[in-house]
């Protein structure tokens, strides 16, 4: 049991870290900080989301490869890859659709900032306990 509520705080550490290595106030300033990573390399674009690789190694260790530790995977998946092709559409097609584009402009607001640990920490918590049994 100790083990893992170690599993679940060092999720919140990872959490908070994403949260401030992607902080700013419009997703198009954060889409900006994740192009400066990018653009050094796409192997540090992939390591400021070092809660994917967590949750992947939580899940292979636990064989907790269940319907909330799918969900996760594939939430956080789609997150990455709608950043990329966000990336994409702004730095190298440049050509954004307009509706995306108004999206981009759109303030972060605190409670969107912390939507990630609210959802995934939760899900993580709950793959690991329906696992358990």
């Amino acid at each position: 049991m100790e083990l893992m509520v170690q599993i679940i705080f060092a999720m919140v550490l990872l959490e908070f870290l994403e949260l401030y290595l992607h902080k700013a106030d419009t997703l198009a300033e954060m889409i900006d900080k994740l192009y400066t990573y990018y653009k050094q390399s796409v192997f540090i674009f992939f390591l400021v989301h070092p809660t994917i690789y967590y949750v992947l190694g939580v899940l292979i260790y636990l064989d907790a490869f269940n319907f909330y530790g799918i969900t996760i995977l594939i939430i956080k998946f789609f997150d990455i890859f709608f950043k990329i092709e966000i990336i994409k559409q702004r730095y190298f097609i440049k050509n954004m659709d307009s509706d995306l584009e108004k999206m981009m402009r759109m303030k972060i607001t605190p409670s969107m900032r912390f939507l990630s640990l609210l959802m995934h920490v939760p899900l993580l918590y709950m793959a690991i306990f329906s696992n358990l049994g």
